[in-house]
């Protein structure tokens, strides 16, 4: 399981600018060809493990929710030291993984029909928070284990710039035929890459096609003041549990006695990635999510 190694913050400034723009950043690279290999040899066993258990037909696709309680080797993706800084640079030190998912999506054998698929990632945060633009909230990794380079695999379709807008114009239902947004795109990523992305900004899947199946684990953080929604309790019980670091027992809600305003990171001292930020001195008092 990874540690995170990094001893400086990322992004740099002209990511983080870019960032903050177009509300989506690619980073190449960031898993090497025997991490992907291992990932995608252990997402391959979950598949084979749901298709026996009846969750998934052979040949069809899954969406797994609660990617870690399914997939117990991508507990290391969750602080993998190529990405994690990313996440608590924007974020900062009070965070969980609150939503997880690990999606397989063979190639389609028959034209689906239509269905408007973008959205913004939050559920009920987009109806019941009034502010405009909403708050960030959370953010997300999209690690690519298979070979997105082209479009119409499956790749993510995004509108850059568009987490800064609470709406854009979509048919009266979802099954009515509409063109795409204007300034959409499809993000083209080779395997190891991770796409790292507001959870504002408005997206969706394309349609695979294509005689590559799609592989991907996805990871959602944001404030441990927000619920967790993974499934996480019956991994934390295994022995595999045992060897994990404090600060991805944070990340999986899974830190011993605490509750009240220790879960929420009224006292920092109790929180293990604000322990591992201020030993390495990280923690920068002119980012407000990371002020000592």
């Amino acid at each position: 399981m990874a540690n995170v190694t990094r001893t400086r913050p990322a992004p740099t400034a002209a990511e983080r600018e870019q960032f903050d723009r177009d509300g989506f950043l690619l980073i190449r690279g960031a898993l090497t060809p025997d991490e992907v290999a291992h990932h995608r040899k252990a997402l391959d066993r979950a598949y084979r493990v749901a298709q026996a258990d009846g969750r998934v037909a052979p040949g069809e696709s899954m969406h797994q929710l609660s990617a870690v309680a399914h997939c117990p080797e991508a507990v290391s993706l969750i602080d993998h030291p190529a990405t994690f800084p990313y996440i608590w640079s924007i974020l900062g030190w009070n965070i969980h993984v609150y939503h997880s998912h690990v999606d397989v999506h063979p190639r389609l054998r028959a034209e689906r029909p239509f269905r408007f698929e973008w959205h913004q990632d939050g559920g009920r945060q987009n109806r019941e928070v009034e502010t405009d633009p909403r708050p960030r909230l959370s953010v997300k990794l999209a690690y690519w284990l298979s070979d997105a380079s082209a479009p119409g695999r499956g790749n993510m379709k995004v509108i850059p710039g568009s987490h800064r807008t609470n709406w854009i114009a979509g048919p009266p239902r979802r099954d009515m035929p509409w063109p795409a947004p204007e300034g959409a795109i499809e993000v083209t990523a080779s395997p190891g890459d991770v796409l790292l992305f507001d959870r504002r900004l408005w997206h969706a899947r394309s349609d695979n096609y294509s005689t590559v199946t799609r592989k991907a684990v996805f990871f959602g953080y944001t404030y441990r003041w927000i619920a967790v929604r993974d499934e996480n309790a019956r991994f934390l019980a295994t022995p595999e549990a045992a060897r994990l670091t404090p600060v991805q027992r944070q990340l999986l809600g899974g830190l011993d006695h605490v509750d009240g305003d220790h879960a929420w990171g009224h006292y920092p001292e109790s929180t293990p990635l604000h322990g591992w930020l201020k030993e390495r001195d990280l923690l920068d008092p002119a980012s407000p999510p990371l002020r000592p």
